[in-house]
């Protein structure tokens, strides 16, 4: 890996680097590799331990999967899946993006939503906010005219805002911002629960309740915030009790 035109660091980064004393390209190519030789050790040490726990472990995982949870979750590295349910690898289908919005038009999350129903047959869809959420945050204080894709992508979360704009109102800094990451994740259920997937699962007698959950960064604890959804009966009643 050399430095030159098609190097991909910042060149704002890079010149701080080449500018450092005593900092030779060579030190400079150490220093960007350092990262990924870090993780690439880590997963050589993490196999090596895994295949000495449990010699079974990466042969039965290549066979197959039959995970009983869907998880559509934000992109906040501190939020990860499989380590908040306490559950292993295969043991849940994981589907995230910023803000853990699962709208109609997004066509990544429904096909993740479409196999894990259909295909998977997963009895359990959990939708799962976070407090202190990045996004969350955006829709409370990002102008509708600030440039750049994540404003158009948390249109849907102002939408939220907009429509509970007086009771966010009587609150402030992080209990506003905590009660729109529910009032966000309660919305994303309600889009989950209208998908066609869902309720074609459902008039065939699939199985499958939805879950809106909140999870604390700060405590590692899990909220419930929805009863579970496991028909129209039980979305009628949610619907009414969210009002």
């Amino acid at each position: 890996m050399q430095i030159g035109p098609s190097q991909s660091l910042p060149a704002h980064l890079l010149a701080n680097l080449q500018q450092t004393p005593g900092l030779s390209a060579k030190n400079i190519n150490n220093r960007i590799k350092m990262p990924i030789t870090r993780v690439l050790q880590n997963n050589k040490e993490w196999a090596q331990k895994m295949k000495q726990e449990k010699p079974d472990y990466f042969s039965n995982l290549a066979h197959q999967q039959a995970p009983e949870y869907l998880w559509i979750g934000c992109s906040d590295s501190r939020v990860p899946a499989n380590q908040i349910l306490g559950l292993a690898p295969g043991e849940v289908f994981v589907q995230r993006n910023i803000g853990n919005l699962a709208t109609h038009k997004d066509l990544n999350c429904m096909t993740c939503l479409e196999y894990a129903v259909t295909v998977l047959k997963v009895k359990h869809v959990i939708i799962c906010g976070h407090y202190n959420c990045g996004a969350v945050r955006g829709a409370l204080t990002m102008s509708g005219k600030t440039p750049g894709l994540t404003n158009l992508w948390i249109s849907d979360i102002k939408e939220t805002r907009n429509k509970h704009a007086e009771a966010l109102g009587k609150l402030e800094g992080d209990a506003q911002m905590n009660r729109l990451t529910e009032l966000n994740a309660i919305r994303q259920v309600f889009n989950v629960c209208s998908s066609p997937v869902v309720q074609s699962a459902w008039d065939q007698g699939q199985t499958l309740s939805v879950h809106g959950l909140a999870y604390g960064v700060g405590d590692g604890l899990l909220k419930e915030l929805t009863q579970p959804i496991t028909g129209y009966s039980s979305l009628a009643k949610a619907a009414e009790a969210s009002d």
